[in-house]
């Protein structure tokens, strides 16, 4: 016998909802397995852009600290931040002749310098002789009695010429003459590292207009071990970063020379 032509057919509410339950199983299950390697790639993405970069920061700030003027190098802010005077060049003063010889008997204005200088030293440059401390007035470039500005114009390579004529108080045993750009320092401030350039040698680091290095900084120290006679200086800088729940702690060291 033949149903009805107007006969209708259908789910019932049951069925529907058994067909809603499954298919929310069907979806949740693959999910469950999927969401830890994301979550975990995630993780590992995260990781290596703190490794970049506090890598890259640790490196550059060894890289010049590498460059810095020997005795140079001191702690700021208890040990938040770091400052140094930056080389650009050096060499070997000329002390007798025949040529133009460093008078330290008197005010003198040129002198030649015996390798290293194979350029004219920069404009803003200055000569530095026998540095032995980062404080107080005596061989302290920072104060200046051992450091005469350059004229960059009258100056060419293996040839210093000097703004003006300057008595130099003390001679290098070993006759070194360094041209430095200025100080440098590096702070730890408002989350991020911070590097100051370009400014006066007596007036210490700023406190703004500095460049960014790195961000997400949570933590960061200097330490510094000044050398002796038979072992150079060691700075020592931690830094910790963290972006959204990663956290990670890097140790570089560097090794600064201190023979003046």
């Amino acid at each position: 016998m033949t149903a009805p032509l107007n006969s209708e057919s259908g789910f019932t509410l049951v069925e529907l909802i058994l067909v809603i339950v499954i298919t929310g199983i069907l979806a949740v299950v693959p999910f469950a397995f999927i969401h830890r390697p994301i979550e975990g790639q995630l993780d590992v993405e995260r990781r290596a852009a703190l490794v970049d970069s506090a890598g890259a920061t640790l490196l550059r700030m060894r890289r010049e600290l590498r460059q810095a003027l020997p005795n140079s190098v001191r702690l700021i802010d208890g040990g938040l931040g770091i400052e140094f005077l930056h080389t650009v060049a050096g060499g070997r003063y000329r002390a007798q002749g025949p040529g133009d010889i460093l008078d330290l008997t008197q005010a003198d204005d040129s002198f030649e310098v015996l390798g290293g200088l194979r350029a004219a030293p920069p404009a803003g440059s200055h000569a530095v002789i026998y540095n032995l401390a980062s404080s107080g007035t005596q061989g302290n470039a920072y104060s200046g009695d051992n450091r005469a500005a350059i004229d960059a114009a009258g100056s060419s390579a293996g040839q210093i010429r000097l703004v003006s004529g300057t008595k130099f108080p003390r001679s290098s045993p070993a006759r070194r003459v360094f041209i430095v750009s200025g100080p440098v320092c590096y702070r730890f401030e408002a989350g991020a590292i911070l590097r100051y350039a370009g400014y006066g040698m007596g007036g210490g680091c700023p406190s703004s207009g500095g460049d960014i290095l790195a961000a997400d900084v949570a933590s960061a120290s200097f330490r510094y071990q000044a050398g002796t006679n038979w072992r150079a200086g060691l700075v020592t800088m931690e830094l910790t970063l963290e972006r959204e729940g990663e956290r990670l702690t890097l140790l570089h060291q560097a090794h600064v020379v201190n023979a003046p």
